[in-house]
């Protein structure tokens, strides 16, 4: 019976090549079939790219304002009150105490 088979066993091969290929060609990662998700995917890269390039423009113009060739006295003593605590004896501070967070075993408690 395997000899009567051996002239259809390269037919078949192929066949089953062409089938293999050919569904994932539909429904595969790449496939035609998946087209709509591509899409959606590049639309939100997209976005999420013009957002980083907004962010990106930001950035470098407050960088400029922070070199030494066109300092802005503004923005230096913004920076430094963010980032050391710097305040003018001048200004008020107004502390605000917030509430501990409370656990879920302290809520149901009390």
């Amino acid at each position: 019976m395997i000899e009567q088979m051996k002239p259809y066993l390269p037919s078949v091969l192929i066949l089953l090549a062409v089938l293999y290929f050919g569904v994932h060609g539909l429904t595969g990662e790449r496939g035609v079939l998946s087209g709509k998700s591509r899409e959606a995917l590049l639309h939100k890269r997209q976005a999420e790219l013009s957002h980083l390039l907004e962010e990106r423009q930001d950035l470098e113009v407050r960088v400029r304002y922070l070199r030494s060739s066109s300092l802005s006295r503004d923005l230096l003593e913004e920076r430094a009150r963010a980032v050391i605590g710097f305040a003018d004896p001048r200004d008020y501070v107004v502390r605000v105490h917030t509430p501990a967070v409370r656990s879920p075993e302290a809520i149901r408690a009390g």
